[in-house]
């Protein structure tokens, strides 16, 4: 069975635990370990899993792009760089209006534009830093005037792999054009990933095609698709993912999820409304073997998929004893 490179991303209820469980991935083979940005900075925990591992690459999936100036993220990635000893991906994601103005007071305009431009941005600062020459950069909505500057520390590379989030059209034709490798939404398929993404991401020799999968393994697979259907849920109950579901054939049960949504049920607790088709089309759920055989169905398309545990709705007891079946499932299939 041929089989895409395992990323994982791992989880805790402490920064310990999901330490150890990255140190875990790693010595099952896992190719790269990401850490989200959510209830967690994600500079921060990618300096604790640099910090914690020795050869394993080194994500931030996804930071935000426009939370912090094209300066900062440049500096932070330079510094998780060092860190890793070259094993950083910088990844990169605008996040959603709503998020950007009510939680980071960040102007929402021109979202494509701006992420264009705050790659170039951070492109040219990790360049150009240690040198002490002009750093300046003209953008539309970005501006970068540094003069008077050196950073005093020789780089591990001056050029640092830029990996994108993209999930409408615009934003994952940029990402095939400007970036590194692009990192999907955690809801995909195969058939999507060809049908919809590749023809617009155009993926040319080095780029990385990174399909991010909810993953739950459960030797009874009824309970696996019960313990996924949070997460779906969840994603379904907004209507930016409508196109999804509509190319799954699934924008009838999409919308009797928004319905229990709109009638009380809380974000985290649709999993009752979810129907198995649902969680079968778009997760990868099921005995070991069955999760395996999902895998290797996105080998060629993909280069990579990173694994998660579902978390949404579920105790943490239960995601600690899903992110225990992936680690093992890793440790199977690359060791």
């Amino acid at each position: 069975m041929t089989m895409p490179a395992l990323h994982f991303q791992p989880w805790g209820e402490t920064l310990q635990e999901q330490l150890d469980a990255a140190r875990r991935a790693e010595a099952a083979g896992a190719a790269v370990v990401w850490a989200p940005e959510l209830h967690r900075s994600a500079p921060v925990t990618a300096a604790a899993l640099a910090a914690r591992t020795s050869s394993v690459g080194v994500g931030t999936g996804i930071a935000l792009a426009f939370a912090r100036s094209p300066f900062l993220t440049a500096l932070s990635a330079l510094d998780l760089d060092e860190l890793s000893g070259g094993r950083l991906r910088l990844g990169l994601g605008t996040g959603v209006q709503r998020l950007n103005e009510d939680w980071h007071g960040v102007t929402w305009s021109r979202p494509v534009q701006r992420l264009r431009e705050t790659v170039l941005a951070v492109r040219a600062v990790v360049a150009g830093a240690h040198t002490g020459d002009p750093i300046e950069f003209e953008g539309d909505v970005v501006q970068l005037r540094v003069r008077g500057y050196r950073r005093p520390y020789p780089p591990v590379r001056e050029q640092i792999p830029v990996y994108l989030a993209g999930v409408g059209p615009a934003m994952t034709a940029l990402a095939g054009e400007i970036g590194d490798g692009w990192i999907s939404h955690e809801l995909c398929s195969p058939s999507y990933l060809s049908s919809h993404v590749l023809p617009r991401l155009r993926p040319r020799p080095g780029f990385e095609v990174v399909v991010s999968a909810c993953c739950a393994i459960d030797d009874d697979p009824v309970r696996a698709r019960a313990d996924a259907a949070g997460v779906v849920g969840f994603y379904a109950s907004v209507r930016t993912y409508g196109d999804l579901f509509a190319f799954h054939g699934l924008a009838d049960e999409q919308q009797r999820v928004i319905d229990a949504f709109r009638g009380g049920l809380p974000a985290d607790g649709l999993a009752g409304a979810v129907a198995p088709a649902m969680v079968d089309r778009l997760t990868l759920t099921g005995t070991p073997d069955e999760v395996a055989s999902r895998i290797a169905a996105y080998s060629g398309p993909a280069g990579a998929v990173k694994l998660s545990p579902p978390t949404h709705g579920l105790p943490a007891e239960r995601t600690r004893e899903l992110q225990e079946r992936i680690l093992r499932l890793i440790e199977e299939v690359y060791r």
